[in-house]
């Protein structure tokens, strides 16, 4: 029984990191979703879910950024100075995007919790924006 839930597993995984990226976005619109919009005043009811998808978000990003760049080869976890070190040496309008989703969706969404629709609509565009402008730079792929 074991055995046949963890193969199932195993061949769920995608070995392609933009379709693993884009499942990120997709898990994140429907853990948004959990926290109802009020129609009135355009803000999400709950700040908890709010955070949960910026933090979702900001992860799809990085196995997007991950997959071009290789930041996450040595030792330690790699900060956001890495990331933006190793994209700026190759592309300057993915670096605008990359700031600012960092702060979008992992600052304003992910700590803050930032209930404003218009926000965190902002913070799934940016993230496909950052997913979409990786996936064209794959081919000329660059470890840092």
């Amino acid at each position: 029984m074991y055995l046949l839930i963890y193969k199932n597993m195993e061949e769920s995984i995608n070995t392609n990191p933009f379709e693993e990226a884009r499942r990120y976005v997709a898990n994140a619109e429907e853990i948004i979703q959990k926290s109802k919009l009020d129609q009135e005043t355009k803000l999400y009811r709950d700040k908890k879910y709010v955070r949960i998808a910026g933090d979702t978000l900001w992860k799809g990003c990085l196995i997007a950024l991950d997959a071009v760049f290789g930041v996450r080869k040595g030792k330690g976890r790699p900060s956001i100075k890495k990331y933006t070190e190793a994209v700026a040496k190759r592309d300057q309008k993915l670096l605008q995007f990359v700031n600012t989703g960092y702060e979008t969706m992992h600052l304003v969404m992910g700590y803050d919790g930032n209930k404003n629709k218009k926000v965190c609509d902002a913070g799934f565009e940016i993230a496909n924006t950052i997913i979409d402008h990786c996936e064209k730079l794959y081919p000329n792929r660059v470890c840092a």
